[in-house]
């Protein structure tokens, strides 16, 4: 039994006997995959992760602009957007008290992964967080082309029992962010992302630090089942629309098979001044 399966099944022990499962006794089971002893006793103050099992890959910050990837940039217009939407986002899953954020859109190519991937990397930037980005489409994989890197495994392979969590994790060389990829094209994501084995790898990773902020990028909402499924895992839902592209009968349908689930807002991406 791999270490996320002993992990697991500890954590539903615990919860059915009315406990929760302590950090310490999950890093036990599952190893440390992010964050050192040492940065562990102080993560409230100000956070600086030493990764000891993530893979560190640093990505080139021209490339990372080339793929509109500007969140981390000082002085650009987009940046400051995106650190609006950063105070917005935060300030609405406070009041939930949640840590765990949906992003989707209603159709494919409407800026939802662009969006994800800043708003990661937006946080990251804040005193009081470390964030876990996952990408949850896995149908078609962005990261590997945003970031410019060659990396085949990820949440595909944990949920098929194929790899284990710390073995995908990666740093892209942005302080306090950890990729988790979607790993190889699997056709029957919808039945993974909704299965029980996720529900419980996402409770872990809600819980695991006090500090972290998860933000998973899903597959386009109105193509497949995937995210309906998913939704009822995560504490929010942030919905991206494209200007002059997504109609409004497409709102109405999301909106409507998203009834009773904790949508914070949306974003009107790619409008004209």
């Amino acid at each position: 039994m791999s270490r996320i399966d002993k992990a697991l099944e500890k954590a539903k022990a615990a919860r059915e006997s009315g406990k929760v499962l302590s950090e310490t006794d999950f890093l036990q089971v599952m190893g440390d995959e992010e964050i050192s002893p040492k940065d562990q006793q102080g993560i409230k103050g100000d956070i600086n992760p030493e990764y000891t099992k993530t893979r560190v890959i640093k990505t080139d910050p021209d490339y990372l602009r080339s793929q509109k990837i500007v969140s981390f940039l000082d002085d650009d217009d987009i940046a400051d957007r995106i650190k609006i939407l950063r105070t917005q986002v935060l300030d609405r899953m406070k009041q939930l008290g949640a840590n765990t954020l949906l992003v989707i859109s209603a159709n494919p190519n409407e800026g939802k992964s662009l969006i994800a991937l800043n708003l990661a990397i937006s946080i990251s930037q804040e005193i009081n967080y470390t964030v876990l980005l996952v990408e949850a489409d896995m149908r078609t994989s962005s990261m590997n082309r945003y970031f410019g890197l060659d990396y085949s495994k990820g949440l595909s392979d944990i949920l098929m029992k194929e790899a284990e969590v710390p073995d995908v994790l990666i740093n892209p060389g942005i302080e306090k962010l950890v990729i988790l990829p979607a790993g190889r094209a699997i056709k029957t994501s919808a039945e993974l992302l909704g299965s029980p084995r996720m529900e419980d790898l996402v409770k872990e990773m809600k819980t695991r630090y006090p500090d972290r902020f998860i933000i998973f990028d899903g597959p386009p909402f109105l193509s497949f089942a995937d995210p309906l499924s998913f939704s009822r895992f995560v504490d929010g839902i942030l919905l991206v629309v494209e200007a002059e592209k997504t109609s409004k009968k497409d709102i109405a349908r999301v909106m409507e098979l998203l009834k009773g689930k904790p949508v914070i807002g949306a974003i009107y991406n790619k409008a004209k001044e």
